[in-house]
C-alpha cells in the first residue's frame, strides 16, 4: 500500500491513517459535507487521538452516543455540525458491526460488480447517492479497487474532471479540486461546499 497517496488533509500522519485504516477513510468522507475536505478527512486523525490511538468499528458502536457527541465537541470541533455528526459516524460504526463484523474493508473487499459496491455503499448511513459515488471513485482511482462497471456507476466522478476527494493524488490535484468546487458553487452548480 506504500504507493498509494492521498494528500488530502495537509498532515502526513492524518493521511496515512486515511491509507492505512479503512475505518478512518469511511467517516472521512461521511464528514465531509458542509466544512473544507482537508478538515473532514482530518477529523478520523483528531478522533483517534482523542480516543486514545486507533480506534474500531466495535469501539465507536460501543459508545453512548452522546460520549461520541462529546468527544466530536471538544476544541476545536471535529465538524461544523459535531452533534449530528457525531450521530452519524455512531450509526455509521455499528452498521460495520452488524454488518460486516466490524471490518469496514470488507463493504468492498472481493467485489466484483460496480453496482453492487454501489448498492452496498449506499445502505450505509449518512451515504447518499453523490458520496456514494464519489466513495466508489475514491476506492477506485486512489485504492486500485475497480469492480467491473465502476465507471459507470460512479459517474460523473469516475471522469478526469478534478472535481472531488476521489482525485486528489497530490497537492496540486487539491488544489484543482478545490478551484473547481470554488467555480461550480459560484455557478450555483454544486451541493458541495
Amino acid at each position: 500500500m506504500t504507493s498509494i497517496t492521498f494528500p488530502i488533509t495537509g498532515d502526513a500522519d492524518a493521511d496515512r491513517l486515511l491509507i492505512e485504516d479503512p475505518l478512518a477513510l469511511l467517516i472521512g468522507m461521511l464528514l465531509d459535507q458542509q466544512v473544507p475536505m482537508e478538515w473532514a478527512f482530518r477529523s478520523p486523525a483528531r478522533l483517534a487521538e482523542r480516543l486514545g490511538g486507533r480506534f474500531n468499528a466495535a469501539q465507536v458502536a460501543a459508545m453512548a452516543p452522546e460520549e461520541l457527541e462529546a468527544v466530536f465537541a471538544e476544541k476545536p470541533a471535529l465538524h461544523r455540525f459535531p452533534a449530528s455528526m457525531a450521530r452519524r459516524v455512531h450509526q455509521l460504526a455499528g452498521f460495520v458491526v452488524e454488518r460486516y463484523d466490524g471490518r469496514p474493508e470488507s463493504i468492498w473487499a472481493g467485489v466484483d460488480d460496480g453496482a453492487e459496491l454501489l448498492a452496498r455503499l449506499l445502505e450505509l448511513p449518512g451515504y447518499g447517492d453523490e458520496k456514494a459515488k464519489i466513495f466508489l471513485a475514491l476506492l477506485a482511482k486512489r485504492f486500485g479497487q475497480r469492480p467491473r462497471g465502476w465507471e459507470q456507476a460512479a459517474a460523473p466522478f469516475s471522469d478526469d474532471e478534478p472535481r472531488s476527494a476521489a482525485d486528489v493524488d497530490s497537492v496540486e490535484s487539491l488544489a484543482k479540486v478545490r478551484a473547481w468546487k470554488k467555480d461550480m458553487k459560484a455557478k450555483g452548480k454544486t451541493k458541495q461546499d
